[in-house]
């Protein structure tokens, strides 16, 4: 693509060069340029992409994108813009032929339950027999491809490529989980969205965005991104859905349990099979049965529901997909055992989150509740107290071990998370920093009809410690371990 269709639609302060060049990639990290690619040197909270220019000039580079002017006697072209990341998120759209222009997008963000909510309308999408990609934080998937994600969202030309990728393989829609990081980024500028959902607003990523009010900002930013977004799906049960739907300038589909909600669950049953509920909605009721588990699922059925009928699925394929979603990698895994007690496995990282996983198990009637979680490195801090409250509200028997320490003393983590413990006046609890240990120490514990919970890292297959990436998967270690017990037990 020559350099002045790329930079179609793209606000610019200065240009110096050839805009006939040819143009054969996009990138922002210097690492992965290529001869006669765009490099866009972008400011970030550690680097300055500014610092890798000669880097990237090296390996061929014959274009710049950035919020500095020329360098003295540089001679290929520069792009110099006030807002590098929405130039290169639109020249990516540019250089992709805008992917998101041939699908029906569907956005997703809040703190929880965005990933449950892909798999849930990706199962439905099936049933209606479209072809579906999905974006999100376990893995970026659709038709023929399949990969595992590096992050919720990806960075815009990653973002664009793997639209583009889908496309081409026949996907009629997409599922894009677009985090908070990726909005104040501005990494899906260039995508139009045919419905954005917003699930629900608590404490998360606090350590970036400072308070709520700046975190709700950021994800409140993807209802006014695009002139082609047609509706909002907004769980109004939620205190910041309800100041959503206040602020924004488009038409509401809401979802909850509240009688005044447009799609809500009229009647609803939870046991140890799952949920069975009766949705109403303007055309009529819709009698749905899932294996997912607990209230928070429940609103994660009614979100999907919401947005299907919003992209008018019928009610058979909604009705299908949601009872054939047996589960989701990390969120409330089950594993399987002969010991007779439950263990799961799930994503919970923040106190509202193991809060409402505790409470979920509450409701189970479980013999008693042994939790085993730790809380992420170099990421917020005031949350730690708040989950150590939280297990000694709702636990019978913690054990506080490490979760992904990066640069800090696990065990420095691990007295934050104490004493949000003691403050509850319990002493149920013991610390094992070792976390397969602590996974070892839970299942030694339990008794029949105990409930066993990991937490904290679901589907996660590493572990950080220091400036070591580890291979760690929650679900693997407790087979593991598992499979040793069942050897004793037969022995």
């Amino acid at each position: 693509m020559k350099l002045k269709d790329l930079l179609t639609g793209i606000s610019i302060c200065d240009f110096c060069g050839n805009k006939e060049e040819e143009i054969l990639g996009i990138s922002h990290s210097s690492e992965k340029i290529q001869p006669g690619f765009l490099f866009a040197a972008l400011k970030g909270e550690k680097t300055d992409g500014f610092r890798f220019i000669q880097e990237a000039l090296l390996k061929g580079a014959a274009a710049f994108l950035s919020e500095k002017p020329k360098p003295h006697n540089f001679d290929k072209s520069w792009i110099h813009t006030s807002d590098a990341r929405e130039a290169l998120a639109l020249c990516s759209a540019n250089f992709y032929s805008h992917p998101s222009e041939h699908m029906k997008i569907v956005g997703i963000t809040g703190t929880k339950g965005k990933t449950t909510l892909t798999y849930l309308l990706e199962e439905i999408l099936k049933k209606a027999q479209f072809l579906t990609g999905v974006i999100g934080t376990i893995s970026y998937r659709g038709p023929n491809m399949e990969v595992t994600a590096e992050r919720t969202t990806p960075e815009a030309p990653d973002l664009q490529r793997i639209l583009s990728e889908m496309l081409a393989n026949g996907a009629t829609h997409c599922l894009i989980e677009v985090s908070s990081h990726a909005l104040d980024l501005k990494r899906v500028m260039g995508i139009g969205f045919d419905a954005a959902v917003f699930t629900n607003l608590s404490g998360d990523h606090l350590d970036y965005h400072h308070s709520m009010d700046k975190y709700f900002e950021a994800k409140k930013k993807l209802f006014f991104l695009n002139k082609k977004k047609r509706i909002a799906v907004v769980n109004s049960d939620d205190p910041w859905g309800k100041k959503l739907i206040a602020e924004i300038p488009i038409g509401v589909i809401t979802y909850g349990l509240d009688p005044t909600a447009i799609i809500r669950a009229e009647k609803y049953k939870f046991s140890e099979e799952g949920i069975e509920l009766c949705v109403k909605y303007p055309g009529g009721t819709l009698s749905l049965a899932s294996p997912l588990l607990g209230k928070p699922n429940l609103y994660n059925i009614l979100a999907s529901v919401a947005t299907a009928l919003t992209l008018n699925i019928p009610q058979p394929a909604i009705k299908e997909g949601i009872a054939s979603l047996q589960g989701v990698p990390g969120r409330f895994e089950k594993i399987k055992n002969s010991f007779g007690f439950h263990i799961f496995v799930d994503y919970a990282h923040t106190d509202d989150a193991l809060r409402n996983l505790l409470k979920t198990v509450r409701e189970q009637n479980p013999r008693r509740i042994l939790l085993v979680f730790g809380a992420g490195g170099d990421r917020d801090k005031t949350k730690r107290e708040r989950m150590g409250k939280a297990a000694g509200a709702l636990a019978d028997w913690t054990i506080i071990t490490s979760d992904n320490p990066r640069s800090e003393d696990p065990l420095d983590i691990i007295s934050e998370i104490e004493n949000g413990l003691k403050k509850t006046g319990e002493k149920k609890y013991e610390i094992q920093p070792n976390r397969k240990e602590a996974i070892k120490r839970a299942l030694a514990l339990g008794k029949k009809g105990d409930y066993i919970l990991v937490a904290g890292k679901g589907h996660e297959n590493y572990q950080i410690i220091g400036d070591k990436i580890i291979p760690f998967n929650d679900v693997e270690v407790i087979r593991e371990i598992l499979q040793k017990m069942e050897a004793t037990k037969i022995g």
